[in-house]
């Protein structure tokens, strides 16, 4: 394994997910893709309902579906947005990356390539964590 990370196909596996989004309230698609320490890439859509509190987004989508494959360690994860801005991960998806992927850097990219390099960290400084349940 290398060091280097696949944007290219992080980016091309978050758009399939997102052109499968389904998003009939907000009309605003996102795909995200997880890239796994074993170089695998777990990608998930954002899935409105009619009851917003239960509403998923692409991230926690993809997280979900890595940890339902088995796995626990990542290192890097895509976000891919409409608008002229690029959308970055909710609160609530920082939390969970938080815990699952601390310190993995993070690329949110528009569709038409407006980008936002970061990381976990960065996007939720001064996480709570297991560490402060003790």
């Amino acid at each position: 394994m290398t060091d280097t990370i696949d944007w290219a196909a992080l980016r091309a596996a978050a758009e399939l997910a997102r052109e499968r989004a389904y998003a009939p309230y907000s009309h605003y698609q996102v795909g995200a893709a997880l890239l796994d320490s074993e170089g695998r890439i777990h990608a998930g859509a954002n899935v409105e309902n009619a009851s917003y509190g239960l509403c998923l987004c692409a991230e926690r989508s993809a997280c979900g579906r890595a940890i339902s494959d088995g796995v626990r360690s990542f290192r890097a994860i895509f976000v891919l947005t409409q608008g002229d801005a690029p959308g970055t991960p909710c609160g609530m998806c920082r939390q969970v990356l938080a815990e699952l992927a601390p310190g993995i850097p993070v690329r949110c990219e528009t569709v038409s390539g407006a980008r936002l390099d970061t990381s976990v960290d960065a996007l939720l400084p001064l996480a709570f964590d297991a560490k402060k349940l003790t």
